[in-house]
């Protein structure tokens, strides 16, 4: 049997420098402003809601945007928290404040406010740029997160795509708020509540198969950069 002195230095020998992930706070600040510069394309390619200054003055869609802002940036920082394994699992509560908030206010509206699409319903083209922007929006984000969470998020794959969704789908009805006029109380539900249901959802069932596909296992020697 190898000695331990010995087993010690020939797996230093052999080891292979890593560079230390950044900071939570610096990777986290680093997707958010991903998140605001895709806003400013999607507001520079299809402009601001008409109507956007003056709904502005009402609170409760001032209250809603905030509330979504908040609970993006809470949702990001606590997905890179707890990824790292000396990090608590309670960080997954960060967000939950600013989304009670959120998510209490846009049911506060659509009792409140019961506003009408009109009698022939939502137009197939309004929709079809509701889903580009959710697309737009969504995908890319969702596509960087996962690949700057691919070595420590494995460790917690659950835990962490359901935040990071979470951030995802804040960010998504932001935008929908910004660029898009329809406030039906449909459309509120649909995708303040429905889009964080279906990111979570998703996260569920294959947060673990994402992470083990885009990031190659540690076993493997991969360095987490």
């Amino acid at each position: 049997m190898i000695k331990t002195p010995d087993l010690i230095a020939s797996l230093a020998a052999s080891a292979k420098p890593v560079r230390r992930l950044r900071p939570p706070a610096v990777r986290a600040a680093c997707w958010l402003l991903l998140a605001a510069v895709v806003l400013v394309l999607l507001a520079v390619s299809q402009g601001l809601r008409p109507d956007f200054a003056q709904r502005l003055h009402d609170p409760g869609f001032a209250l809603g945007i905030a509330a979504a802002v908040v609970t993006a940036i809470l949702a990001a920082v606590s997905a890179f928290l707890i990824s790292l394994p000396d990090r608590s699992r309670l960080w997954l509560l960060l967000p939950l404040p600013a989304l009670v908030v959120w998510l209490s206010n846009t049911g506060y509206q659509c009792l409140v406010r019961w506003i009408a699409i009109g009698p022939e319903g939502m137009s197939l083209g309004e929709s079809a740029r509701c889903f580009a922007t959710l697309v737009l929006t969504g995908l890319p984000l969702s596509l960087t997160m996962l690949v700057m969470l691919r070595y420590a998020a494995p460790l917690r794959p659950t835990a962490v795509t359901l935040v990071g969704s979470l951030a995802v789908a804040a960010i998504t009805a932001v935008a929908l708020s910004l660029f898009h006029k329809t406030d039906a109380t449909a459309m509120i539900l649909m995708w303040n509540v429905g889009v964080p249901l279906l990111f979570i959802g998703l996260g569920r069932l294959f947060g673990g198969r994402l992470f083990c596909w885009v990031g190659p296992s540690w076993e493997n020697g991969a360095s987490p950069v």
